[in-house]
């Protein structure tokens, strides 16, 4: 076996580990306290699995999935044209980049009552949401990106008689990209909190109205159920969001 294969095997059997003393922690935990503040990983798993024989799991998931759906790819669709926007245009970057690092710090769930006001209820404030969550992680590390572009680049490309069309397919979008990519990847997660946010505070549906309801009845088995499959799709997707940017900006851990 190589090194790079044992290496492999050995954080495989370390994390495995680590899960199964996590998954012993919980079930210990959660039948030594009341039932009323923890429940353990076996009811947990029974009541998840109860939930999507019932159907109630699948219909929950397919509408936290839709309004997660819509509100990301907008923020995918604005901040990653936009943050490539601002890596040619410098004297932009330079007037905008301070509001996006202030936007990008700007805690989004105070945000909601001044939407709820403005919008209503319904599905388009909600997406907006999940949107304000979603967006500035992808432009500000997308601007980053276009920060830390070496002048030296743009002069080279320059001195060979690059048409800008050129300049944007063989400098800016390689470098730009893996920067884009860590956005989006950290921006699914905190998508996933304004979709439990927007349908907490907003109209009450999916995985968020299914946490609410089981909370004021103090069925936690429901809640925890509800925490767990939101835990393991944010880890899922992140994960599908690290390969991509494994795939594509492989190159960024080689550069010199």
């Amino acid at each position: 076996m190589t090194a790079g294969r044992r290496s492999r095997a050995l954080g495989w059997l370390l994390t495995s580990l680590g899960l199964a003393a996590g998954a012993g922690l919980w079930e210990i935990v959660g039948r030594e306290t009341g039932a009323a503040f923890m429940a353990p990983l076996s009811e947990t798993l029974l009541r998840l699995a109860e939930l999507a024989r019932t159907g109630e799991l699948w219909q929950a998931l397919a509408s936290s999935l839709a309004l997660f759906g819509v509100g990301f790819a907008l923020s995918v669709a604005v901040g990653v044209p936009l943050g490539l926007l601002l890596a040619r245009m410098r004297l932009l970057r330079l007037a905008l980049e301070s509001y996006v690092a202030i936007l990008n710090a700007t805690p989004m769930a105070a945000l909601i009552p001044f939407i709820l006001s403005l919008m209503g209820f319904g599905f388009a404030p909600k997406v907006l949401v999940v949107f304000l969550f979603a967006v500035f992680p992808i432009l500000y590390n997308t601007v980053e990106g276009a920060r830390s572009i070496r002048p030296e680049l743009i002069e080279v490309a320059r001195s060979f008689r690059s048409t800008e069309r050129a300049l944007w397919r063989d400098v800016l979008l390689p470098f730009v990209l893996p920067f884009a990519l860590t956005g989006i990847r950290q921006a699914i997660g905190r998508a996933l909190v304004g979709m439990i946010a927007a349908e907490f505070f907003l109209s009450a549906s999916g995985l968020g109205m299914m946490l609410q309801s089981a909370s004021q009845s103090f069925d936690t088995a429901t809640i925890f159920a509800a925490i767990l499959l939101v835990t393991l799709l944010g880890v899922a997707l992140m994960e599908f969001g690290g390969a991509l940017e494994r795939r594509y900006a492989a190159w960024r851990n080689i550069r010199t």
